[in-house]
């Protein structure tokens, strides 16, 4: 099966020559049943100056990319940093490969290990490109480290944490649902409304793609079929240049056949998948969007209760309570700070957005630039392909008589 090349990073705003490449292949499951795992080899060449060697590799298991996520995401989420995603698990496919043997493999968990290697891939190549991320010590330690990372149990939708994680997700979307800050911001009013316009598109978009791909899927399988009908009808032809002729019209839809199945491969891989990742990186720039709600939430509510602090002084100054005036003083003056550094990090969190949406709009549009040639080469070249097969079958037909 075809898989994308490896992507080429170069490093933002720290050089043109710089660059990070990642790699990730050779998927092997260790163990058996259901404690049994898939392991990946990921690979990383670069020439960045805080990296120890220039190219090396590591095994990791599928656990490890997810637990790298999560650690990420605690740290730099609230920061304002748009955190890619990693791949989502699959409880299908990952207990049809541990219940499975490699010996008896069948296409349907071959197309599973393969989807979630590229995945991976451009998971990592997507993480790499952020110089922020790409510098924090658990993501070097992920790459870099030749031994064992220790498990990411956490990672897990039955542990404990991983119930927890569900249950702060369903807070978070009651919270989406009932607060809405009135936005002072044109830029982020104008810039939620194009998110939420452009996830509604590549919705639509990756609809219409994965329709392509099942429509060239179909058509790789009736070639085949076709092929196979005609290769039985040339074995009873009698007449012998059209047996012959059968025969090669056969053997070129056969190879009609290969083309076709290839060019759905990168219809799934070019244009399907990479829209997909598309998907979940503008859910992960809502999030990012989110946390500085959350974050004026805090503003408001220091806000809120510094008003009511200095009413309760008020009142204890009226009363002539002497003896309450120095300690409502003292929560004023907390409650003071408190604002004072949750609007500080309101504004902090605003630019740091503001910067992150300028280079994802910038990566946005490379990206798709490069998928889009990308598709038009392969389609191009599967179309020169089947001219060749057909040229080359037209003097057999012709040679019928």
């Amino acid at each position: 099966m075809s898989s994308p090349k490896l992507q080429l990073n170069q490093v933002e705003g720290e050089g043109s020559d710089e660059y990070i490449q990642i790699g990730v292949s050779d998927p092997q499951k260790i163990g058996d049943g259901m404690s049994s795992y898939m392991a990946y080899k990921v690979t990383t060449k670069t020439n960045v100056s805080y990296f120890r060697k220039k190219h090396w590799s590591v095994m990791r298991r599928f656990s490890d990319f997810l637990g790298l996520h999560r650690k990420l995401n605690e740290k730099h989420l609230h920061s304002g940093r748009v955190i890619p995603p990693a791949p989502e698990k699959s409880a299908i496919g990952t207990t049809k490969i541990k219940l499975g043997s490699d010996k008896n493999a069948d296409s349907g968990s071959s197309d599973f290990i393969e989807r979630r290697r590229a995945a991976l891939e451009r998971y990592m190549n997507r993480t790499s490109a952020h110089s922020t991320l790409r510098a924090d010590p658990d993501f070097r330690e992920f790459i870099e480290l030749d031994a064992e990372l220790p498990r990411a149990t956490a990672t897990s939708a039955l542990s404990s944490a991983g119930v927890l994680r569900l249950f702060n997700r369903v807070g978070e979307t009651v919270n989406k649902m009932t607060f809405k800050m009135d936005e002072s911001d044109q830029w982020f009013e104008e810039k939620t409304q194009q998110i939420e316009s452009l996830d509604a598109q590549l919705r639509k978009l990756q609809g219409s793609m994965e329709g392509l791909v099942n429509y060239r899927r179909d058509l790789a399988l009736s070639t085949a079929a076709f092929a196979k009908a005609t290769a039985v009808l040339s074995s009873v032809e009698e007449h012998s240049s059209l047996s012959r002729a059968l025969h090669q019209l056969s053997e070129s839809t056969e190879r009609t056949h290969t083309i076709h199945h290839a060019q759905a491969d990168a219809d799934f891989y070019v244009l399907s998948e990479n829209t997909k990742d598309y998907i979940h990186l503008i859910a992960a720039v809502k999030d990012v969007f989110h946390e500085r709600v959350k974050t004026f939430q805090t503003w408001q509510h220091s806000q809120i209760t510094l008003a009511k602090k200095r009413e309760a002084k008020a009142k204890a100054e009226l009363a002539g309570r002497m003896d309450k005036v120095q300690q409502a003083q003292e929560e004023v003056s907390e409650w003071e700070g408190k604002v004072e550094r949750s609007q500080e990090e309101f504004e902090r969190i605003s630019k740091a957005i503001k910067k992150e949406m300028e280079q994802f709009d910038v990566m946005r549009v490379k990206d798709f630039r490069d998928m889009i040639i990308k598709y038009l080469e392969d389609l191009m070249t599967s179309q020169q392909q089947i001219i060749k097969v057909w040229e080359t079958f037209i003097p057999e037909a012709k040679a019928i008589s």
